[in-house]
């Protein structure tokens, strides 16, 4: 059975659940197309603060269905390209979204569901869940940004080697790395996210957008441009009447 994304709400929360159970939630196009679209309309939705992306059946995602690869190779390239393009596509919108995305990892995150994973702003991970990216064991590069994703956050030579071994690495060995950003008890990850999704939804969206540019933009900017970039998200939440109350509530709060 092909797994289907499905779609929830805890309160301002919007939750996409990966549901597969037959193939422990491997990717598929129909994942991709309805990610995309439910991405698309929870951004207009001024009633949805963030999202947090999960898995059903205690793991979080298998990755592509080989079953599925091995009869794309039958393809030509083309048609195996746009197969590729379509996960890329849901990657590139996770990455540009401008409310909070989080992951909720349960169990096994493997291959592309590694990258999905990664492609989320935060990530919460059961204590004993797992990562491994085995493209290498099966005569595959990684996609969905992975090699990106941890080129960035965790060196060349540490990406090279955990993507040439193919191994399969613990949450606590991903926290150390600052790619897992909380850890929470065995079963619990949903809920772990789902409470850092509310605080976070307390926030101005405006600035929760904003922080969000400006990080994912970090790298690679010259520091005056930066600061240029800095100047012209800090006048615009200024202004916004967001900004106005909590100044106008701190200040109150400080004198009593």
């Amino acid at each position: 059975m092909t797994t289907e994304l499905q779609t929830s709400r805890h309160g301002a929360t919007l939750v996409l659940t990966l549901h597969g159970p037959a193939n422990r939630n491997a990717l598929s196009p129909q994942v991709y197309a309805a990610g995309i679209e439910t991405l698309s309309m929870a951004e207009d939705n001024p009633e949805v603060s963030a999202v947090v992306i999960t898995g059903s059946g205690g793991h979080f995602c298998s990755g592509g269905d080989l079953m599925r690869l091995a009869h794309n190779r039958e393809h030509d390239l083309p048609a195996q390209a746009a197969a590729i393009e379509a996960f890329h596509q849901w990657v590139e919108a996770l990455q540009t979204f401008p409310k909070p995305v989080l992951a909720a990892v349960e169990g096994r995150a493997a291959g592309g569901g590694v990258s999905l994973a990664l492609a989320c702003d935060l990530l919460v991970a059961a204590e004993d869940a797992r990562f491994t990216m085995a493209y290498s064991q099966i005569g595959l590069s990684p996609d969905g940004g992975a090699s990106w994703q941890l080129a960035r956050r965790v060196g060349q030579g540490r990406a090279l080697a955990w993507l040439w071994s193919g191994g399969t690495h613990t949450a606590q060995e991903w926290a150390s790395a600052g790619l897992v950003h909380r850890l929470a008890p065995s079963g619990t990850a949903l809920s772990a996210a789902l409470g850092w999704a509310e605080q976070l939804g307390k926030m101005p969206p405006g600035v929760l957008t904003s922080i969000k540019h400006l990080v994912q933009s970090a790298e690679g900017r010259p520091l005056h441009a930066h600061l240029q970039a800095e100047q012209a998200h800090f006048l615009q939440n200024l202004v916004a009447p967001a900004a106005g109350t909590a100044i106008k509530d701190f200040l109150q709060r400080r004198k009593s």
